[in-house]
């Protein structure tokens, strides 16, 4: 039986790739010394695979075939393919695992889920970001695992809790040893250029508050308002 040794969650702001050598020297210190944290976490799991959960920048998907969910079940996987991302992490091939993609997607098939998948995806920015900033061996195999968080309409905050719940199912009925990490991606725009989309995610937010106060299965979601004191994640 496979094992779940950590679960972590990192920004993947292209800003981060776009921006890293010119951003204000204490923007740059704070982030690095968060990502180096998680980079030496992950390192003590000691993790044989990497399930790394992000959305698709219309890089695979476009509105006229656009899945709620896509696991990738290849061998191996596709580099950024964004310019910005080619002088940080020009890593053309990353490494699959090809049987824990299909064991996960057929649990989930078998778990009523019916995701779509791919043989071989192209890993954006919101995959590589965090990899690159955390320090990633490039040997480590990953699983991705591709959430439309885009375009409406997404999924809802209960069906991600579910899907949480199946991932770790999957995990601890893998059939062999093998230590598998999570890791979450993801970006709440908070700054003036990004007010509409702020005010759009406020939103959400509250929305998500409100599924927490009212169902007692997610009152393990917390949440961050935009520009409010931190007190957890969603």
């Amino acid at each position: 039986m496979a094992d779940l040794v950590g679960v972590f969650a990192a920004s993947h702001g292209p800003i981060i790739a776009r921006d890293w050598e010119t951003m204000p020297s204490g923007h740059r210190n704070r982030l690095a010394a968060g990502f180096d944290e998680i980079g030496r976490r992950l390192k003590a799991c000691a993790p044989d695979l990497l399930v790394v959960i992000s959305p698709d920048h219309w890089v695979n998907f476009f509105i006229s075939n656009l899945p709620a969910v896509c696991i990738g079940i290849g061998e191996e996987h596709d580099g950024p393919p964004e310019p910005f991302m080619k002088k940080v992490f020009p890593h053309e091939r990353l490494k699959g695992h090809a049987a824990f993609g299909r064991h996960l997607l057929e649990t989930a098939l078998d778990g009523d889920f019916e995701p779509a998948l791919s043989h071989r995806l192209k890993l954006d920015h919101g995959t590589c970001i965090p990899l690159w900033r955390i320090g990633v061996d490039i040997q480590l195999p990953i699983v991705p695992l591709i959430v439309n968080d885009l375009e409406e309409p997404m999924p809802n905050i209960r069906r991600c809790l579910a899907w949480g719940r199946l991932l770790r199912r999957a995990i601890e009925s893998y059939p062999e040893p093998l230590r598998v990490a999570v890791l979450g991606t993801g970006v709440q725009p908070v700054g003036a250029r990004d007010a509409e989309v702020a005010v759009r995610d406020r939103d959400v937010l509250v929305r998500v508050r409100i599924s927490v106060q009212s169902d007692p299965d997610l009152e393990v979601v917390t949440v961050r308002g935009v520009g409010e004191p931190e007190h957890g994640y969603a």
